[in-house]
């Protein structure tokens, strides 16, 4: 007994089957063409940032600018030594002949010149006081005798010995006035050697702190001079920055370019990925033994519908 078989073909409409294997051709073909990468490229150093290299460079007085400030400041501190060398050693001489006892030889640098003046003047007094003894002797009434040899003699003697008091005492007084004086100059020479070795030891020390000086005002010029190559480099290093943004941009660009076919394609990819389904139902009722030819005439028919579709849709020219 023959039965009839029901065969239920599901696809898709023919236009939308076109369309899909039109979009699969045409994307085989560009993913066959070879694409031409754009090259990434690095921007080259500013003109601020290679300013600020060269100066930076020794020969330029960036790195190592503080060296000829060293070198002063070294020929300044070196010159303190034998200042406060010879200070010392004039402070040590004229202590050394300040230091010793008062010989005679210094007291008498300030006897009064005028002494034997004075001496001769205190003997012409006293030679005077002899006569007037004298006369006073011969003139009383008696003549000499009247004072007796011995009384005479004793008056010129007591004028005899203040005269001697008086020469020793005016010599005496000479010599204690040359003798402070001489102290006093003793101590002004000692008092010099002390301000001698101050002022050389003041000296050294003002050589030394100006050698400092010099010295830290090198370190701060450079300093300085580094500060304002770091700044320099780093307004540079922004302009490479931004030449460097703009290289990648016009990178990125090109490669969009490049790329926008394929995003076309994977645009109509995913809208017909997106598509409602349209499908077609073939149902057909045949005896239960078909031929091979009546198998492929089937077959046939659908394929005729799938190429009417794409002759629709402008695929076949």
């Amino acid at each position: 007994m023959a039965t009839d078989t029901q065969i239920q073909i599901v696809r898709e409409a023919p236009e939308i089957e076109a369309y899909k294997i039109g979009l699969l051709e045409d994307a085989k073909k560009l993913a066959g063409q070879p694409i031409t990468l754009p090259t990434q490229q690095i921007a080259q150093m500013s003109g601020l940032q290679q300013q600020a290299i060269g100066a930076a460079s020794p020969a330029s007085g960036g790195i190592g600018g503080y060296q000829p400030y060293l070198s002063t400041a070294g020929q300044t501190m070196g010159g303190a030594a034998p200042n406060i060398t010879h200070a010392a050693q004039a402070a040590s001489t004229r202590f050394g002949q300040a230091a010793g006892p008062i010989s005679g030889q210094q007291i008498s640098q300030y006897m009064n010149p005028y002494q034997q003046a004075v001496q001769q003047e205190i003997q012409r007094s006293f030679a005077q006081q002899r006569a007037q003894a004298g006369l006073g002797a011969a003139g009383a009434p008696g003549g000499p005798s009247a004072f007796g040899g011995s009384r005479a003699a004793i008056q010129q003697a007591e004028i005899g010995r203040n005269e001697a008091a008086a020469l020793a005492q005016s010599q005496a007084q000479n010599f204690m006035q040359a003798q402070q004086a001489a102290e006093r100059e003793q101590q002004r020479q000692m008092a010099a050697a002390q301000g001698i070795g101050s002022l050389g030891i003041q000296a050294g020390q003002s050589l030394g702190q100006l050698g400092l000086q010099q010295a830290s005002l090198g370190e701060l010029a450079q300093q300085s001079a580094l500060r304002d190559i770091t700044t320099q480099f780093e307004l540079g290093k922004q302009q490479q920055g931004q030449q460097q943004a703009i290289l990648e941009a016009q990178r990125q660009s090109s490669l969009a370019q490049q790329y926008e076919p394929y995003q076309r394609y994977a645009f109509l990819s995913d809208i017909y990925k997106g598509a409602p389904s349209s499908q077609q139902t073939i149902a057909s009722s045949t005896a239960p033994n078909v031929s091979p030819a009546q198998q492929f005439l089937g077959l046939g028919i659908a394929g005729l519908s799938a190429a009417g579709g794409a002759a629709k849709a402008g695929l076949f020219g």
